[in-house]
């Protein structure tokens, strides 16, 4: 053996043994600690697949005792046949309790769901609203129960936040830690809810914490796992749909349909949230107009849909009925397209009266209705080299879904999760890919992100956007006895021209300024009245603002790639 070969062996040695040394050294010292976060993401998964599950028990049953029916997965079979007034009365007396119960326990009587959860994990150490939170789950489980149209995914995923946050709190977690056993509630309630661990482990990742890294994957898949066991428990391992053995592709004739397809599902998902956030104005301009009491709005909304529920009873509820039958063949193309229609009107009205759930089961049925109808015509101009028309709407299901939540990675796969369909995978991500890259450019990138902006909370944009609105300018200005601070006299020189910020704004108000004035330091006021002179508090520098804006970027950046 060659002097090169040994050495190199050797050195190879005292590497692995280092190695192995450094190994035992972090396992002694962190293991304890990594195993026992690991048991508190367990403990927070099973408490968040209960409270799933507990939910859409409570639903179900509430539901049978309000239109007196057996099985609430036809429920519009049987909606069809009750008295109209009912029909009309249950929605009203459900939106008049929602009412009652977010006037009561918030402050802007609106319903708490998925986009305030991504505001926490963005800009509040991973924690939400615990009373509020509550009390919309209590709403939201009226809204579902008597006749609302929306979906139980917002409402279960605000909810296992409360419960994270209430962790949180309890073991006085820090920014990373508080958002890694957020996203393990999240992960856990999705999967108990749609009986998907893959793609609940992937949503939390992809759309509330939005990012991939290696440390918040671990405990987020145990908590998963811990929420799908859950839902087996109690339901099996059965899918949520079931689908004819003919979601066939006839591969490469067929592709360029389904990009079609996909352009159609991306069209269908912007009108759908472009309708609910006209719906939502035109609620809040009739508000202020007439000084409508807030408790009554959800009551107003509760009408409306009874009076559409009479002439057209599939709107009620999630749509779980509606969405199978499109799943199957078993509507034709004036139903499917009328159903569709129909549909977004109804989650306009739901989302406008804020009665409370979420956009994700409305999504998979508007989706479901509006590949079927595509697939009726597309395998009717070209039937030689057309498959089946289910595989058009399972593509469309998830298209739209995609698109609406701004998750093409998580929505493919809980679509294939909730139908156990695994064969027609080319067909799904070819519609996802194309209808996700059209309405994330014509939305800020999501529905859930496109709230956010309409409240002004910049998180779509990504950190370097909303960074500067989590530092408060009085935190970060030098005060007036600093040794370093600006003189008196130059600070109220520049108040006197109209130069200064709010010591209670944040850095996000207070930037602009600098670009504007062109100077080094802003003098930092209170205004205590219109009759009173402002009190100066000290001078804001550019450079600090700058320091702590970088330091921010850098452990979010760490966060991200650790």
């Amino acid at each position: 053996m060659s002097n090169s070969i040994r050495s190199f062996l050797m050195d190879s040695g005292k590497k692995a043994v280092a190695r192995a040394r450094d190994g035992w050294s972090v396992l002694i010292d962190k293991g304890p600690s990594q195993f026992q976060f690991w048991l508190i993401s367990l403990v927070i998964g099973i408490a968040a697949g209960f409270a799933a599950l507990f939910f859409r028990k409570g639903i179900e049953a509430l539901q049978s005792a309000l239109y007196g029916v057996e099985d609430v997965n036809l429920l519009h079979s049987y909606a069809g046949d009750l008295p109209w007034y009912l029909l009309l009365l249950i929605p009203i007396c459900g939106g008049l309790a929602v009412g009652v119960i977010l006037d009561r326990f918030t402050d802007d009587a609106r319903v708490r769901s998925v986009a305030d959860v991504i505001e926490g994990a963005a800009l509040n150490e991973g924690r939400v609203e615990k009373k509020e939170g509550i009390a919309s789950a209590l709403a939201s489980l009226i809204t579902l129960s008597s006749g609302g149209s929306s979906g139980r995914e917002g409402p279960v995923v605000h909810m296992a936040a409360v419960i994270s946050s209430w962790v949180s709190n309890r073991i006085s977690a820090d920014g990373v830690t508080g958002r890694d056993l957020l996203g393990c509630a999240v992960a856990a309630a999705v999967s108990a809810s749609f009986n998907a661990p893959i793609a609940g482990a992937l949503f939390a990742l992809e759309v509330v914490l939005r990012h991939f890294a290696v440390h918040a994957f671990a405990p987020i898949v145990i908590a998963s796992v811990a929420g799908t066991v859950i839902n087996r428990i109690e339901f099996g391992g059965v899918t949520e749909f079931h689908l004819p053995d003919t979601t066939t592709l006839q591969f490469y004739q067929e592709l360029p349909a389904f990009l079609l397809l996909g352009a159609v599902c991306g069209f269908v998902a912007v009108a759908l949230m472009w309708t609910i956030f006209w719906a939502e104005d035109i609620g809040n301009q009739l508000r202020d107009r007439t000084g409508l009491p807030r408790w009554l709005r959800p009551a107003l909304s509760g009408a409306l849909l009874g009076g559409l529920a009479i002439w057209f009873p599939h709107i009620i509820g999630v749509g779980y009925e509606t969405t199978s039958l499109a799943l199957t063949g078993e509507l034709v193309l004036h139903n499917a397209v009328i159903f569709a229609v129909l549909k977004v009107i109804a989650v306009s009205i739901t989302m406008a009266g804020r009665m409370g759930g979420g956009v994700f089961s409305p999504a998979l049925m508007v989706g479901a209705l509006t590949g079927l109808a595509f697939g009726l015509i597309a395998t009717s101009v070209f039937p030689e080299v057309s498959g089946s028309v289910t595989l058009y709407a399972l593509a469309g299901m998830g298209a739209v879904a995609a698109a609406v939540l701004g998750a093409p990675i998580s929505t493919t796969l809980i679509v294939f999760e909730l139908t156990g369909d695994w064969q027609t995978g080319i067909a799904v991500m070819v519609c996802v890919s194309i209808s996700t890259a059209l309405g994330s450019r014509l939305v800020d990138r999501s529905f859930f992100l496109s709230q956010l902006e309409r409240r002004n909370v910049h998180v779509a944009a990504g950190p370097q956007a909303y960074l500067l609105s989590m530092f408060r300018v009085a935190s970060v200005m030098r005060a007036k006895d600093d040794p370093r601070a600006a003189s008196e006299d130059a600070c109220w020189d520049m108040i006197g021209e109209g130069v200064y910020v709010d010591g209670n704004a944040t850095l996000e108000a207070a930037m602009p300024i600098f670009d504007k004035a062109g100077v080094l330091f802003i003098p930092v006021v209170t205004l205590s009245g219109e009759d009173q002179a402002p009190e100066l508090w000290g001078a804001l520098y550019q450079v600090d603002a700058l320091r702590a804006y970088n330091r921010a970027l850098a452990a979010t950046a760490a966060e991200e790639h650790s």
